[in-house]
Formats: C-alpha cells, structure tokens, sequence
C-alpha cells in the first residue's frame, strides 16, 4: 500500500500528522512535509496513514494500492 500526498490540495491544516505522528510530520510552515510525495506505507502504518486520509479536509491525502506511473 502506498499513501500520496497532492501538493496542491494540502492546505496546512496539519491533522494528518496530528493523527499519523509515526508517519508524518510538518515543516517549518506548518504543512505537512511530505506532501507531494508517494511512498510505500511501512509496515505497521496502515492505520495511521488511512487514519490521516480521513481527517485531511481537503482530501489530499490518498491511501492507495499500488504506486501510481509517475511516482
């Protein structure tokens, strides 16, 4: 499973790493730091990465299964 994070969606509401501390983290202007990435879910993380899918309310965040072609 993989979790993609849409650079242009993610408007610093900073829930996803309040809820997925062991996945994700902010960056000095209170974005997430990782957004506009996608990478493997690390085993043990499913949860908090679907959990920080859910409290993100822009939908920016997305749980996925396999990488998409231009990751």
């Amino acid at each position: 499973m993989f979790i993609s994070i849409d650079a242009d969606k993610c408007m610093g509401h900073g829930r996803c790493y309040a809820v997925a501390p062991d996945l994700l983290s902010d960056d000095d202007e209170g974005f997430v730091a990782q957004r506009g990435q996608c990478w493997e879910i690390p085993e043990g993380l499913l949860g908090q990465a679907e959990e920080a899918a859910d409290a993100c309310p822009e939908g920016a965040i997305a749980v996925l299964e396999t990488a998409p072609s231009n990751a």
